[in-house]
């Protein structure tokens, strides 16, 4: 039986448009239980705009967590309500993205939605106000973050809700009471949002050969954390050249994993960069193949290579890692990294199952097209990610700086 969860978003502007912002959260439909929050200050908006965007996040939390699951969403939105469930038409230019954003992440049959009222979604509610008030106070909104704890650093916006006034669009819907227009000042400078059309670009690239790597032997982060080979540690100087003449990069981001790490600290010395650390970024733990090559893994543990091949949710021998428990930390790391840099340029140093896996994500491509995607040592990739939610694959697989 599959999972089921409960999905509940909003989306709030104080102004409408004007300083906007969205919250998300993940329920297990069976304990009650929290699984995930999200949620975002957006810049300037429309309330519309807000919830649609609370709902893709919500859905993609969703995802993370079981890409199998049958979901729920309930909003206080009827206007989102009606059109994603198809008895409204969405005319309106700014809608019609995000609603096929929204239609993309899990198939229409395992979705459905309910409006409910705006007391009864208090928590997304809550998550909203609180990337508002982060906003506000030029300052990203983090898990736990409270509205008591913001207004130590900004005067807190006063009496608007996340679900107050809707904007008239497409089919019309009742125009509700209780939103108030802030008069605080939004915040400039560095601190000012950034524009909702400048993305946030990762480039992606896989670190170079280790000596594993000529012999496709399987080296993901449960085996022996190999080093660069000497070819390796010539890739990691071209890619670091190739990077200097483009100039865009702005920060680096690396696996844990040595291969990575060496190869980031070569280009981050390179750039005048400092190199972060993120856990999420790893390779998969490949259990007992780990050191094999696929040929010797056929021969040792046939049938579960079989399974492994046929679903994504099956684990390597030994207690290795998914491709489904895989995707749904990449997809975690990528909300945070998302968060953290938004707007800019930033060099991710990883390995070829997250490369692939995001990759895939930004194409809402299904696990098998992991099997179809070449990714050669020190190769770059390159995904955009838009405020509206949606992600352009740029590059994949380049490897013309490589000598």
């Amino acid at each position: 039986m599959p999972r089921t969860f409960i999905v509940e978003a909003d989306g709030g502007s104080r102004g409408n448009p004007g300083p906007a912002g969205y919250g998300a959260v993940v329920i297990d439909s069976e304990t009650g239980e929290t699984l995930a929050e999200a949620a975002e200050f957006l810049g300037t908006a429309t309330n519309n705009v807000a919830e649609y965007r609370g709902l893709v996040a919500g859905l993609r939390a969703a995802h993370a967590l079981d890409p199998e699951a049958e979901i729920r969403v309930r909003m206080d939105s009827k206007l989102v309500v009606e059109q994603m469930s198809g008895r409204w038409q969405i005319k309106h230019p700014d809608m019609q993205p995000l609603a096929a954003t929204a239609k993309a992440v899990f198939p229409p049959d395992r979705v459905t939605y309910e409006w409910i009222p705006r007391k009864e979604n208090k928590h997304a509610d809550r998550l909203a106000n609180e990337a508002m008030d982060a906003g506000a106070a030029g300052r990203q909104w983090e898990p736990g973050t409270s509205r008591a704890a913001l207004a130590a650093g900004a005067r807190e916006p006063s009496g608007a809700t996340a679900s107050g006034a809707t904007a008239s669009v497409a089919a019309t819907e009742p125009q509700g009471a209780g939103a108030t227009a802030t008069t605080a000042t939004p915040p400039s400078g560095w601190a000012a949002p950034a524009d909702l059309g400048a993305p946030t670009t990762f480039v992606l690239l896989r670190h170079g050969e280790t000596a594993l790597t000529p012999e496709k032997r399987f080296s993901g982060s449960g085996g022996s954390d190999p080093e660069l080979s000497e070819a390796g540690r010539l890739q990691a100087r071209e890619a670091a050249a190739a990077l200097a003449v483009r100039g865009t990069v702005q920060a680096i981001v690396s696996s844990p994993l040595r291969r990575c790490r060496e190869t980031a600290e070569t280009i981050a010395a390179r750039l005048g960069l400092d190199v972060r650390i993120e856990d999420g970024l790893r390779e998969t733990d490949f259990g007992a193949w780990e050191g094999l090559t696929f040929s010797e893994v056929r021969e040792r543990y046939p049938e579960d290579l079989n399974t492994w091949l046929a679903s994504a949710k099956a684990e390597p021998t030994g207690g290795g890692e998914s491709f489904a428990a895989v995707a749904r930390r990449v997809a975690q790391a990528r909300d945070r990294l998302q968060a953290r840099y938004a707007g800019k340029t930033v060099l991710l140093v990883t390995h070829v199952t997250p490369v692939k896996t995001l990759v895939r994500l930004a194409l809402g491509a299904p696990p098998e097209s992991l099997f179809r995607m070449e990714l050669s040592a020190a190769s770059l990739s390159a995904i955009a990610y838009y405020a509206d939610g949606n992600a352009s694959l740029r590059l994949l697989n380049d490897t013309s700086h490589l000598r």
